[in-house]
């Protein structure tokens, strides 16, 4: 069996996170590539950003994959931990915070 070198620390982490790279081509047609692999979302979306700063093709989009309901779970929690430390309203100013917590009683 063939070892990838993106899958050697997924014993450790058990999570592998995938940046795409799509590219549109003029004939209609589409191709995607992993353009880069990390272990945490964090580090994945980081490369997404740099990937999109340095990318000068408007034909190209990039965007990222990893096993569904793990990647969810992740996702979840890390935009749970972001409103619950306010950092997610500081990027999001649109978004209004709200002032106290609703609280239903349990019955």
């Amino acid at each position: 069996m063939q070892e990838y070198p993106m899958f050697k620390n997924m014993k450790d982490n058990k999570m592998v996170w995938f940046v795409i790279e799509k590219t549109n081509y003029s004939t209609g047609r589409q191709s995607f590539r992993i353009a880069k692999h990390a272990y945490s979302l964090t580090k994945a979306v980081a490369f997404k950003e740099y990937l999109e700063k340095l990318c000068e093709d408007k034909d190209q989009s990039y965007f990222i994959a990893s096993e569904t309901e793990r990647g969810f779970s992740e996702v979840i929690k890390l935009h749970n931990q972001s409103v619950a430390d306010g950092s997610y309203y500081e990027k999001h100013p649109e978004i209004k915070r709200p002032d106290k917590q609703l609280e239903l009683p349990l019955e």
